[in-house]
C-alpha cells in the first residue's frame, strides 16, 4: 500500500484504536497514588512514577507491540485469534479436524518461511500428540478473547466517567450521582452510534483525538517548563530503584495503578484487521508515544510542586483559562476512547465464531472496502447493558481502574505467551529467542500482573466473572459443535451400500437440484439417508455442500469453491466445498445458485480432458476434487445472463417446472420486488470436441436447475447418551442446547432462501 494510504489509516487509526490509550492520563495518576501510597505524596515519589510510567509505554507498547506483535499479523489480521489460526496453520493444533490438504493450497495459507525446519521439532511432536494440552492451548486463548470483552466493558465505564468527573472542581461541583447519570446518558449515546460503523466513526472521532493530543502535549510541556524542570531528569531507570527502595511493598501493589497508562494498547493488534501494520505503527511513534509522554512529565511536574492536587490531578494541572475547552474534549476523547475496545470486541467475537467457538450472531460488515469493519448489533447492547451496570454499581474509577488493569495485562500476558509460540512454529527461529522474548516480557507483566490480582477484591473481580461466563458459553458452544461433528463423521454412509443400490438409488429420482447441507468435508451424511427412508424420492441431480471456515482471514474468489463427484458419473451426485476465511463476508448477492451450477459445468468439462480426473476408483471420489473460481457469470462462454423470469427461458431445454409453480413463484416474485433474482439463462456450450456423455451431464444438470433447487438441511437436536458422566449431560443437554435454541439457525447464517428450504429433524446422541 502507497504511503498517501497509509496515511489516511493513520488519521482514521486516532478515532478507532488511539482514544482509549491517549485518554489514560485522565486517571493514572490518581489510581495509583490512592491507597499504599497516600503516606507518600513527596517529590522523590512522584518523580519515580513518572519514572515507571515512561519506561512502562516504552517497553510494554512501542517495543511489544509496534515493533514485535504486529509483525506477526495473519495477513493483515490481529488479536490472540490470529495468532492462534497461524499457530494451527503450522502445527496439528485445531481440535475440529475438518481440514483438507486442499486447504493448504490457499493462497493466503502460507505465512513465514517456506522452509520447514524445525517442522518435526521435539514441541510440536509432544504438543501434537497430547489432546488435552491442545484443549489448554484452545482454552488459553479464549481466555484471553474473554477479557479483550472484558475490556470492551470496563473501557467505556472508566473513560467516560473520568472525563465528567472534572465537573467535582467547577463551582458548581456536582455530585456523585448526578455525574453517574451524565456517564449512563453519554454511555447510551456512544453504544447507539455503533451501528454507522468504524468507518464514519473514524471520521467523526479522529479529529477529536488529534485536537486532545494536541491539547495534552501542550499543556505538558507548559507544566513542565512551568513547575519543574527537572522532571527530565526523571527518565532514568535510577528513579525508579530508588523509588521501590522507598516505598517497598506499598510501591509494588501501586504498579496496579501505574498499568492503566498502557490501557488500550492491545487494541494496536486486536483492530488491525481494520488498518494496516504500517499505519499503526507510524500513528503511533510519531504522535501517540511522544503526546503521552510529554503529558505524564507535565502532570508529574505539576504534582512534585503541588502535592494537595493528587486526588484530582489532571484537572488541577489544566491553566484556568483553558479549564473549560479542556474539559469538553476530554469528554469526547473518553467517548472515542471506549470505542477502540468495543471494535477489538467486535473483531474478536467475529473471529471466534468463524472459527467455530461462538454461537451464530449477526455480523454487519460496515465497509465496501476494508473487510474488517464490523457490527455485530447482539454484542453492542450486551455490552452496554454489562457497562451500565459496572458504572452504576462502582461510581467510582479507581475501583472500575482495577478491574480494567486486571483485563488488560492477562491480555497482554496471553499475547505474550502466544507470541513465543509463534516465534517458535511460525517463524521458525530458535527456541532460545523466543524463551529469552517470553522471559523478559512476561517478568515484567508478571510484576504488574500480581499487583492487579491483590485488588481483585477491590473491583478487580468484576473481568474474573465476565471472562468466566464468556469462557463457559465459548467452550460448550465448540465442545458441542466438535461432538457433532466426531458424530456425523462415525455415521456417515457407507459408499459401497449406495453403490449397491444403483444410479437411481432404489428410490423416484424427481426434476430439479437438492443441495444437501452438511458440515462434512468427505463422505455421505447421515441426513440422506434419514431423508430418503422416511420420503422415498429425491431430486434427479444431488450436491452435497458443505460451508466451512479455514484458518486463514481471507479466501480469494477463485478459490472458493472446491467441486467434485460424490458417486460415479450416472448417479448425478456432486459435492462442492464452500471456503470462508474468518475475515471474510458472505454476501447474500443472490447469485449462489448461479455460481454453484456454473462451478459444476466447470467441473465436468475439466473432467472429461485431464486424466488425473477420469480415473474410474470409487474410493477415490472424494480426493478428486477440482479448485473452480467464483467468477463473473458473464465471463464464461457457456452462460447466458439475462434479466428475465422463468417462463422466458431457452426453448431447446424443456422445463419440468409445472405452470402452478411458475405462477406461485411469479406472485411470490411480485409481492416481494426486494428479493427479486436475476434469471441466469444456461446453454450446452457449443463445442464439437466435446463428448456426448458430457453434453448429455450437462444437459441434465441445465434442466434440473430450470425445475427449481431445493435446500436440505438437518434440524439437530443434540442429546447425551445416558450413558455419559453428568457433567457432560449438563454441558450437552442444557448448555448448547440453550445456546443453539437461541442463537441464529443456520438457514438464516448461510442467507438459504426459507420458501425453499427443507429441514430433516435428526437426534444426535453424543
Amino acid at each position: 500500500m502507497n504511503l498517501s494510504r497509509n496515511l489516511l489509516l493513520a488519521y482514521q487509526s486516532f478515532g478507532v484504536v488511539y482514544g482509549d490509550l491517549s485518554t489514560s492520563p485522565l486517571y493514572v495518576y490518581t489510581s495509583t497514588f490512592k491507597g499504599k501510597l497516600k503516606d507518600h505524596h513527596d517529590e522523590e515519589t512522584i518523580f519515580g512514577v513518572f519514572s515507571l510510567i515512561f519506561w512502562t509505554i516504552t517497553l510494554i507498547p512501542l517495543l511489544k507491540y509496534v515493533f514485535i506483535i504486529l509483525s506477526a499479523n495473519d495477513n493483515g489480521e490481529g488479536g490472540t485469534f490470529a495468532l492462534y489460526s497461524l499457530l494451527c496453520r503450522h502445527a496439528k493444533f485445531n481440535l475440529l479436524p475438518n481440514q483438507q490438504a486442499a486447504d493448504e493450497e490457499l493462497s493466503s495459507y502460507k505465512y513465514g518461511p517456506s522452509s520447514q525446519t524445525g517442522a518435526s521439532s521435539p514441541l510440536k511432536m509432544f504438543l501434537e500428540k497430547h489432546k488435552r494440552l491442545r484443549t489448554v492451548l484452545l482454552v488459553v486463548v479464549l481466555f484471553g478473547a474473554c477479557m479483550v470483552i472484558g475490556d470492551g466493558v470496563l473501557s467505556p465505564a472508566i473513560s467516560v466517567l473520568a472525563s465528567v468527573s472534572g465537573l467535582k472542581v467547577t463551582i458548581t461541583k456536582f455530585n456523585n450521582g448526578e455525574l453517574v447519570l451524565l456517564a449512563c446518558v453519554i454511555l447510551v449515546g456512544m453504544f447507539a452510534l455503533q451501528h454507522c460503523g468504524t468507518h464514519r466513526i473514524a471520521f467523526m472521532f479522529a479529529p477529536i483525538v488529534i485536537i486532545w493530543l494536541l491539547s495534552i502535549f501542550i499543556i505538558g510541556i507548559y507544566n513542565t517548563v512551568l513547575w519543574n524542570p527537572k522532571i527530565v531528569f526523571a527518565i532514568s531507570p535510577h528513579y525508579i530503584i530508588q523509588f521501590f527502595i522507598k516505598t517497598g511493598t506499598e510501591g509494588w501493589i501501586s504498579l496496579g495503578g501505574i498499568l492503566l497508562c498502557i490501557t488500550g494498547a492491545e487494541a494496536m493488534f486486536a483492530d488491525l484487521g481494520h488498518f494496516t501494520a504500517t499505519s499503526i505503527r507510524l500513528a503511533f511513534a510519531a504522535v501517540i508515544y511522544p503526546c503521552l509522554v510529554m503529558q505524564y512529565m507535565g502532570q508529574a511536574a505539576f504534582l512534585s510542586k503541588n502535592l494537595n492536587s493528587i486526588q484530582n490531578s489532571f484537572y488541577d494541572s489544566i491553566p484556568e483559562p483553558v479549564f473549560w475547552p479542556v474539559f469538553v474534549i476530554a469528554t469526547l476523547a473518553a467517548i472515542v476512547g471506549s470505542q477502540a475496545s468495543i471494535t477489538a470486541t467486535f473483531s474478536i467475537i467475529k473471529q471466534c465464531h468463524a472459527l467455530d467457538c461462538f454461537p451464530r450472531v449477526k455480523v454487519v460488515h460496515t465497509s465496501k472496502h476494508m473487510f474488517g469493519q464490523i457490527y455485530i448489533p447482539e454484542i453492542n447492547w450486551i455490552l452496554m447493558v454489562l457497562t451500565l451496570a459496572v458504572t452504576i454499581g462502582f461510581q467510582d474509577t479507581t475501583l472500575i481502574g482495577n478491574a480494567y488493569g486486571l483485563a488488560c495485562m492477562t491480555v497482554m500476558f496471553v499475547t505474550t505467551f502466544l507470541m513465543a509460540l509463534v516465534i517458535v512454529f511460525v517463524w521458525q527461529k530458535s527456541f532460545v529467542i523466543a524463551a529469552l522474548f517470553l522471559l523478559f516480557f512476561w517478568v515484567i507483566e508478571a510484576v504488574y500482573l500480581s499487583a492487579a490480582f491483590l485488588k481483585v477484591h477491590q473491583g478487580g473481580w468484576v473481568p474474573l466473572v465476565l471472562s468466566f461466563f464468556f469462557l463457559v458459553v465459548m467452550y460448550v458452544w465448540h465442545y458441542g459443535i466438535r461432538r457433532k461433528y466426531k458424530y456425523d463423521l462415525h455415521n456417515k454412509v457407507s459408499l459401497k451400500w449406495l453403490l449397491g443400490l444403483g444410479p437411481s438409488l432404489g428410490i423416484v429420482r424427481v426434476p430439479g437440484i437438492g443441495l444437501i447441507y452438511s458440515e462434512l468435508a468427505t463422505g455421505i451424511p447421515a441426513i440422506f439417508t434419514h431423508f430418503v427412508t422416511n420420503l422415498p424420492a429425491f431430486h434427479k441431480v444431488l450436491v452435497f455442500v458443505c460451508v466451512k471456515s479455514v484458518p486463514v482471514p481471507h479466501v480469494s474468489p477463485e478459490e472458493r469453491f472446491l467441486i467434485g463427484r460424490a458417486c460415479p458419473r450416472p448417479f448425478r451426485m456432486y459435492r462442492c466445498i464452500v471456503r470462508y476465511g474468518y475475515k471474510d463476508i458472505k454476501r447474500d448477492d443472490g447469485e449462489f445458485e448461479n455460481h454453484l451450477i456454473q462451478s459444476i459445468m466447470e467441473f465436468i468439462q475439466m473432467e472429461a480432458v485431464e486424466p488425473q480426473f477420469s480415473s474410474s476408483d470409487s474410493s477415490s471420489f472424494d480426493v478428486r476434487m477440482a479448485v473452480i473460481g467464483t467468477r463473473s457469470l458473464e465471463s464464461t462462454p457457456t452462460l447466458i445472463a439475462s434479466e428475465q423470469d422463468d417462463v422466458d427461458i431457452d426453448e431447446s431445454i424443456p422445463s419440468s417446472r409445472s405452470i402452478t409453480l411458475r405462477r406461485l413463484q411469479s406472485t411470490i416474485d411480485d409481492e416481494n420486488p426486494q428479493v427479486r433474482k436475476r434469471r441466469v439463462r444456461f446453454q450446452v456450450p457449443n463445442n464439437p470436441g466435446l463428448d456426448n456423455a458430457v453434453k448429455e451431464e450437462i444437459l441434465d444438470l441445465i434442466q434440473a436447475k430450470e425445475a427449481g433447487i431445493a435446500y436440505i438441511m438437518g434440524h439437530s437436536y443434540v442429546k447425551a447418551r445416558k450413558s455419559s458422566s453428568f457433567l457432560k449431560k449438563i454441558v450437552i443437554d442444557m448448555g448448547y442446547s440453550f445456546l443453539r435454541k437461541n442463537c441464529r439457525g443456520p438457514a438464516v447464517a448461510l442467507n438459504i432462501p426459507h420458501i425453499s428450504l427443507i429441514e430433516v429433524g435428526m437426534i444426535y446422541y453424543v
